[in-house]
């Protein structure tokens, strides 16, 4: 937009008149592949970083050179990880080579579900709707609050002792 909007008026024929191409514009993103065919997104949890490599394959996920079930040996984070698939109704089309660092097993698996996520999109951009409706597409940014001098914790107080 070159031209400045400085009125209600001014922002109705600016929207009206070129709805298509803004349509256009939001449907029509360019995957974006390397040279291989992978999509690369990083996600965040907590204080996990994950790095996620995806492309078209039979649905084997590696976390850290492991395989997903000995990784992440509990069922809950194993479904934590198949959501993305799942919404997107793409499971076991793609390989999934992740590296994860920081913060535990939890974080992690909601870091490795973000950059899946993210990778899913780039790597064909007609899943981001349902992604993006499903919430995966956001990084959750609750973190742990921080201890407080003067406190047992975050919040909890020492025990009151009368005498």
């Amino acid at each position: 937009m070159a031209e400045d909007i400085k009125s209600l008026d001014d922002l109705k024929s600016a929207v009206s008149g070129t709805p298509a191409a803004v349509v256009e514009a939001a449907i029509n993103r360019e995957p974006q592949r390397d040279e291989m065919g992978r999509s690369y997104a990083t996600g965040k949890r907590k204080d996990a970083v994950a790095r996620v490599w995806i492309k078209p394959g039979s649905g084997k996920v590696t976390v850290n050179g492991k395989d997903v079930n000995t990784y992440f040996a509990r069922p809950v984070l194993q479904m934590i990880l198949r959501q993305p698939f799942d919404v997107a109704g793409v499971a076991g089309q793609y390989d999934v080579q992740a590296t994860v660092k920081g913060g535990g097993l939890s974080g992690q698996a909601g870091a490795v579900k973000h950059g899946i996520s993210q990778a899913l999109q780039l790597h064909q951009p007609a899943l981001r709707a349902a992604l993006k409706a499903a919430g995966f597409l956001t990084r959750d940014s609750r973190v742990v609050e921080r201890k407080k001098y003067g406190k047992a914790k975050a919040r909890r107080s020492f025990q009151f002792s009368k005498r």
